[in-house]
């Protein structure tokens, strides 16, 4: 059983021209494909997130030098720019979708960009790719009330089960936030595994509902691309995302701490 770190690599958008709100985590597919040519050159072998979590819960063991591709959101540009790429390779990828702002009947205001359809998401989890959870609408969910956060969990993985015909195992928190609360949370909704962000490799201490994830963006070039992969100097190409994450935890807490008071005091 492989109990060493693992890289998860973390993409939004893939698109030659995205929008204002997304540029700076949309990948160009020219970019992208060249990171997973580095991947097949280098050996890596790319696993879904729910074969990770079962394989560190005493399953089948990892394959040599695993990685994790994954997707946040759901925008179009996977399924035209990434599934290409990936399918060269014969490489899986795990796609967290937000339900409410895919095309199609559950569609609510919100979306940043061209989303999927869901025929563009079932073929996408035809060709291999796991499809997993990322909320209804995307709030931050660690500042919801305890309904608010059940709703948005449970809607996701209730539509998700309906539309694909099996229920998903894996989920990711929108922005990477989350607190004991959320996490009792999406493990109750049914959920085995889900991620957050950190930038740095995940290891098997993190416990299966605090998985860590590395931000690949537009401005990630290949040399750096191939040292998060690797997990050298992480914490160096990181420390300015780490000092500013560590900066709004503390305010994102007192916030919550305050809203608590008031739903008490109301």
């Amino acid at each position: 059983m492989t109990t060493g770190a693992v890289p998860i690599l973390m993409y939004h958008a893939v698109s030659h021209a995205p929008t204002r709100a997304t540029h700076g985590l949309s990948v160009p597919p020219g970019a992208f494909a060249e990171q997973m040519e580095l991947l097949g050159a280098r050996g890596f072998t790319p696993v879904t997130c729910g074969r990770l979590a079962q394989a560190w819960r005493g399953g089948p063991a990892l394959p040599p030098r695993p990685v994790l591709i994954t997707f946040d959101d759901g925008y179009e540009g996977v399924h035209r720019y990434a599934l290409p790429a990936l399918t060269r390779h014969g490489f899986t990828a795990t796609l967290f979708a937000t339900t409410g702002w895919l095309r199609g009947p559950y569609e609510t205001d919100g979306a940043l960009d061209l989303m999927l359809d869901w025929g563009q998401v079932r073929e996408l989890a035809e060709s291999g790719v796991e499809i997993g959870g990322h909320s209804h609408t995307h709030p931050q969910l660690d500042q919801l009330t305890d309904a608010r956060l059940w709703f948005e969990v449970a809607r996701c993985r209730e539509i998700l089960t309906g539309e694909l015909g099996r229920p998903p195992v894996s989920f990711a928190y929108p922005y990477g936030y989350s607190s004991r609360r959320v996490r009792r949370v999406v493990r109750y909704a049914g959920f085995g595994v889900s991620l957050a962000v950190g930038n740095a490799l995940a290891a098997r201490r993190q416990g299966p509902y605090a998985l860590r994830r590395v931000t690949v963006r537009r401005t990630t070039r290949i040399e750096e691309f191939e040292r998060l992969v690797s997990g050298r100097a992480i914490g160096r190409d990181f420390v300015q995302d780490r000092a500013l994450t560590k900066g709004y935890a503390l305010v994102r807490r007192s916030r919550q701490i305050s809203h608590q008071v008031l739903r008490k005091v109301h």
